[in-house]
């Protein structure tokens, strides 16, 4: 090993950079005591972001190539196959007309003992053959009476979305919330 010195710090040479096991691990407890607490974790962190691209960074842009690649082959299909757009309309086909979707609704808040006031509904033409209905649905109860009404119409209505949902208390210890509710109901137009 031959030691130098350059503006005067210690330089060490130690010859061939891999050796015997034994001193691979002596120059490496050997550079630690050399570069201190900060160098050292310094290397660690330079292993680290090492073993990250190897492990991380590497595969996803190989994935990145590959996916190029297969764009770049041919006109890939835009959108979604019949087979999956059938079964999506099947699961929205009801036998139910949407006043039966309703009073089920309705049915629900009784059960749950939420008071349900009047609320309004809107048709709206979707893309395709669906339509949809959007309810704005006031309601009252506890937390507990609310959390339970929308998972039991979500579950049992499976065509029902929960878009919006406001909550607010008319007083600070009031057990009573007053929810603003927005609903939509997916239909497959007939």
């Amino acid at each position: 090993m031959i030691e130098r010195r350059a503006g005067g710090r210690r330089l060490l040479d130690s010859g061939p950079l891999l050796g015997s096991g034994a001193a691979v691990v002596e120059r490496i407890l050997r550079l630690r005591h050399q570069v201190g607490a900060l160098g050292a974790a310094a290397l660690i962190m330079l292993a680290a972001t090492g073993v990250f691209f190897l492990l991380v960074l590497q595969p996803m842009q190989e994935e990145r190539l590959r996916l190029e690649a297969a764009l770049a082959k041919g006109n890939p299909q835009r959108g979604v196959a019949p087979g999956d757009l059938a079964a999506f309309y099947g699961f929205l086909e009801s036998k139910d007309e949407t006043t039966d979707a309703l009073a089920k609704l309705y049915a629900i808040g009784t059960a749950t003992g939420v008071e349900l006031q009047s609320g309004a509904y809107r048709s709206q033409l979707a893309a395709g053959r669906l339509e949809r209905y959007e309810l704005a649905l006031p309601v009252s109860g506890s937390y507990a009476q609310i959390r339970d009404f929308l998972s039991r119409a979500l579950a049992e209505i499976p065509a029902l979305s929960l878009d919006q949902m406001t909550l607010r208390r008319e007083a600070r210890n009031d057990a009573a919330l007053h929810a603003e509710l927005r609903l939509t109901l997916h239909r497959v137009q007939k």
